[in-house]
């Protein structure tokens, strides 16, 4: 057992991505406004630029992680 599912299965009990995932299909209006927001604030306080670094940094972390997810965690939805 790795870390992180020791750590995942503590906490909540399945992993994380799909708490959230969860949380994004019951508070889906909740979770755009908020990412708006959000968007308008770091565009009003930060340069294009760092901004430009953080989601290149954000799009190669979340690369690394599909790429790298192993596959004993993943399980398949209930129901699909």
């Amino acid at each position: 057992m790795s870390c992180y599912e020791r750590l995942w299965r503590k906490i909540g009990g399945e992993p994380w991505t799909y708490i959230i995932r969860r949380w994004w299909r019951t508070y889906e209006i909740l979770w755009i406004l908020g990412l708006v927001a959000l968007g308008a604030f770091l565009g009003m306080h930060y340069s294009a630029m760092f901004i430009m670094r953080f989601l290149a940094i954000f799009a190669v972390g979340t690369l690394f992680g599909h790429l790298f997810w192993p596959d004993g965690i993943v399980r398949k939805e209930k129901g699909k």
